[in-house]
């Protein structure tokens, strides 16, 4: 998922919540600049998003939390880049924290969700 973070646009919020039922009027991937484009936010990867959606609903945790937790669960990673506009999204982004164990069922399962792409 740390390539796939990347790669599916965390840090332009295509791993929140917001993109769950397709691309807001006022998102970033309407508008004409900027990293996040319309073709990055294909039905594939809002399949994907909804899918690990799903598995972090089941953790208790928002989408944007569960790839935080991800990629911090390995003692190797020293920190996360976070961006956010509003102290909400800051204070969402560190109840992250709060779970960063995975079962090898639920990385598996991110495996998979993954390998569609």
């Amino acid at each position: 998922m740390g390539r796939t973070v990347r790669r599916l646009g965390l840090a332009q919020g295509l791993l929140t919540n917001r993109y769950l039922n397709g691309i807001p009027s006022n998102s970033r991937a309407n508008k004409p600049h900027g990293f996040l484009k319309k073709n990055d936010v294909s039905e594939r990867r809002l399949t994907q998003v909804r899918a690990l959606n799903q598995l972090a609903e089941s953790r208790g945790q928002s989408v944007a939390q569960l790839a935080l937790a991800w990629v911090l669960r390995d003692a190797r990673m020293t920190s996360a880049l976070i961006g956010a506009s509003r102290v909400e999204q800051v204070e969402q982004n560190v109840a992250a924290l709060g779970n960063l164990r995975f079962t090898s069922e639920e990385l598996a399962r991110i495996e998979t969700i993954l390998a569609t792409a």
